[in-house]
């Protein structure tokens, strides 16, 4: 197997979404196989791979208890490694899976905005003619198990969307190196609102056609 194929593997992924929703804190052998489901022999092992190779690092807090890993900020590759968990398994595929199966006829356009601190996602998500229900979105947010994290989440409208200006705080947020867009416009099933014309251009059509009425007639 390559290195490739070992990061992409679902059992470092399990284990991955997990250190890094908490990239400090000291997890054991038993709790991480707790908490992600898996058999004990399958998690020592990419445990010990993942020591090795220097993606995590490994230490006893006392002697009576058993070795604790964490994710290693020192690896050298840490920055990019974080890049791909957050665009893929540990923050973007669940929550687009989220999103989609219950909110799938009103999103239009979600973004992640980056990491508030180490247990919570900056989501701004942009709805189309329906609007999803807050407190709805806020329970799913909160059960989103696969996750393993908190979502603080900005609900806009498109039309606030479009009109967002320099000054805007989320304007600069989507800016940030930070963020990245979970899914493309149009791949959704929501669907837009129906742009009102102003009274003053109605009027001018209803002249114009008129005028083509009149020009005809005459003619």
């Amino acid at each position: 197997m390559s290195a490739a194929d070992f990061l992409l593997s679902p059992a470092v992924q399990k284990l991955m979404q997990v250190l890094y929703a908490a990239p400090d804190q000291w997890f054991s052998a038993s709790e991480l196989t707790r908490r992600t489901t898996q058999e004990p022999s399958e998690v020592d092992a990419t445990l010990e791979h993942l020591v090795q190779s220097g993606i995590l690092s490994k230490q006893r807090m006392a002697a009576e208890q058993p070795e604790s890993v964490r994710v290693s900020r020192s690896f050298t590759f840490y920055r990019e490694l974080h890049g791909i968990a957050m665009k893929s398994f540990a923050a973007a595929e669940p929550i687009r899976s989220m999103l989609r199966s219950k909110f799938k006829n009103s999103i239009v356009r979600p973004f992640i905005l980056g990491e508030v601190d180490d247990n919570a996602i900056e989501v701004l998500v942009v709805h189309g003619a329906a609007t999803p229900d807050e407190a709805a979105m806020a329970v799913a947010c909160k059960n989103a198990k696969a996750l393993r994290r908190h979502l603080q989440v900005h609900l806009v409208s498109i039309a606030r969307f479009n009109g967002l200006t320099d000054r805007d705080v989320l304007a600069a947020k989507l800016l940030g190196a930070s963020t990245f867009e979970i899914i493309a416009p149009g791949d959704t099933k929501a669907q837009l609102p129906v742009e009102r014309i102003g009274l003053l251009q109605s009027a001018k059509k209803k002249l114009a056609a008129l005028s083509l009425s009149h020009h005809r007639s005459g003619s």
